[in-house]
């Protein structure tokens, strides 16, 4: 365990060493055409999108047990150190760099391109965005590239190693994010080529996120309990979480227009309502088939609603977003009811919201998108989004399985089966959300001390 953390530790001292050793100005260069109240919005917006991630932790933390609320917070947390790193090293160079495949047909960015930051100042990039500075449009996509990873890993909460998911991460950002965002997003991106449309990352992020969700359901298989009654362990978290991702996605999809625009504000206008009509629509339908209204259900209906817009927040009318909201709420829905019919422990139903969420968005961005949707006599535009979908899901989904599979030889994937019974934030962290003079803490730790000799207590504080 300490010889992991040794690596860890000298790979990021060599980061930082070549941060020294070739230290690069934050160039400001030509900035005339950078417009005030752009950047002003862009700043705001970067800051929203950064909010969602704390946001999708506490929305995450009240559904687990007690036992994985801390660990599975932190889960989102550290994508938020990772990728920051990361991004600023290489990432957005994979994502937004000089193009590496033929003309029209990009396929990922030159890591070289970028590589810490160069290039990245205050003069703007009208490949990207004309009128904010280059190093804010930067800033903007490492939001996206941060919440991304945190997605999947509801699907596996209470059941995952801490070191291999931090390797994961790592893979999943270089394998799968960054070259769907230089697919979707760069000028050379060859879905953008085909004109497959994306607003807000409906692709690029919730449907990346929903297959590894899926494909992190299938490597680990059922937890040890799963058939057992489950309850949240915090509502009130939960609805918060929900508050948080809401407020913050005005930020994710208004903030891609990348200006303060009437596409902004038409954006925000579509968001707004198609979060509204999915909350809505999910606990009718709850109703429907029997069930109570619950705030459970409200808060996944409003995140469904968000996830479905993204892709066609600043292309389809507001009586769309409505429509798109309330339909991928329904298929949400009984998604979630089919995966627990099968037994397929996706445990906090990522798949089912970001995944079949992002999917409908992406589909229906095809039918509703004004003067070149399916429903304006367009057809070319929806069949593209239909190749798409099937070229992304088989890419993501296919991709996230051979990662993990390389994860776990590297790191052991799910942890042993004491460690999941007694719960992460313990065998983990050695932290509970309990006093520690609990009984049940006591007897856990004292569970993990005779198991095995990895585990090391935290000092006592005096």
């Amino acid at each position: 365990m300490k010889k992991q953390w040794l690596i860890a530790l000298i790979a990021f001292g060599i980061i930082a060493l070549l941060g020294i050793i070739s230290p690069l100005s934050f160039d400001t260069g030509d900035t005339s055409g950078i417009d005030g109240g752009d950047t002003a919005w862009m700043l705001a917006a970067t800051a929203l999108v950064f909010l969602m991630t704390p946001g999708l932790g506490f929305f995450y933390g009240g559904m687990v047990k007690p036992k994985n609320v801390i660990s599975t917070i932190l889960q989102s947390f550290i994508a938020m150190g990772l990728i920051s790193i990361l991004w600023v090293v290489f990432g957005f160079s994979l994502a937004f760099g000089e193009s590496v495949g033929s003309e029209g047909y990009g396929l990922f960015g030159n890591p070289a391109t970028f590589f810490m930051f160069k290039g990245v100042g205050g003069a703007p990039d009208p490949n990207f965005a004309a009128t904010i500075p280059l190093a804010l449009f930067a800033l903007f996509q490492l939001k996206f590239a941060i919440i991304t990873p945190a997605l999947f890993t509801g699907s596996f909460a209470g059941r995952v190693r801490f070191t291999a998911l931090m390797i994961f991460m790592v893979f999943f950002m270089i394998f799968i994010y960054c070259p769907l965002a230089h697919w979707t997003w760069h000028p050379n991106g060859f879905l953008r080529n085909w004109g497959v449309l994306d607003f807000a990352g409906g692709t690029v992020v919730h449907m990346s996120a929903g297959m590894a969700a899926l494909a992190g359901a299938f490597f680990f298989g059922p937890r040890r309990d799963y058939a057992k009654p489950s309850y949240p362990a915090n509502i009130p978290f939960v609805l918060l979480g929900t508050g948080l991702l809401w407020f913050g996605w005005f930020g994710f999809n208004a903030g891609s227009a990348l200006e303060a625009s009437d596409t902004a504000v038409k954006a925000l206008l579509n968001t707004n309502t198609a979060s509204a009509s999915a909350m809505l629509v999910y606990i009718f339908f709850d109703g429907v088939r029997g069930r109570k209204p619950t705030a459970l259900g409200a808060c996944v209906g409003a995140v469904v609603g968000l996830v479905a817009i993204t892709p066609a927040a600043g292309f389809v009318s507001v009586g769309a977003s409505i429509f798109i909201g309330g339909f991928a709420a329904i298929a949400s829905n009984l998604m979630i009811y089919f995966f627990s019919k099968r037994g397929v422990d996706d445990t906090l139903d990522v798949f089912p919201a970001h995944g079949i969420g992002g999917m409908v968005g992406m589909l229906l961005t095809g039918v509703f998108a004004e003067e070149v949707g399916l429903i304006n006599g367009e057809v070319t535009t929806f069949l593209f989004h239909l190749l798409a979908l099937v070229i992304v899901s088989a890419f993501a989904f296919g991709g996230s399985l051979l990662l993990y599979w390389i994860t776990n030889k590297i790191v052991p994937m799910r942890v042993p089966s004491l460690y999941e019974d007694v719960g992460l934030d313990m065998s983990q962290h050695d932290e509970s959300l309990f006093y520690e003079n609990d009984e049940k803490v006591k007897l856990r730790r004292e569970k993990l001390r005779n198991y095995s000799p990895d585990f090391y207590p935290r000092r006592s504080r005096k």
